[in-house]
């Protein structure tokens, strides 16, 4: 997954952020790199993208300058912050 666009998902283990990855995956979107993004608690799971493993990290800690799109998969007081 190399060329392609970068992009951060915010809220990525929620099932609006599965349905992003997997709608994603199936239309077959030119994806550089996924960030999966989420809340503390998340944070070190593991999901699935394109055959591969996707360690899902803090949204707090995340360097978002990578992300060419971010998708916001959270709620609004989650989105505004960041």
């Amino acid at each position: 997954m190399s060329e392609g666009w970068n992009i951060a998902i915010l809220g990525a283990t929620g099932a609006v952020g599965e349905a992003l990855l997997e709608t994603l995956a199936e239309r077959q979107f030119p994806v550089g790199e996924i960030y999966a993004l989420a809340r503390t608690d998340s944070a070190g799971e593991h999901l699935r993208f394109g055959g591969k493993s996707v360690m899902v990290q803090e949204a707090a800690a995340s360097e978002w300058t990578q992300a060419q799109q971010a998708f916001f998969a959270e709620g609004a007081e989650a989105t505004a912050a960041y």
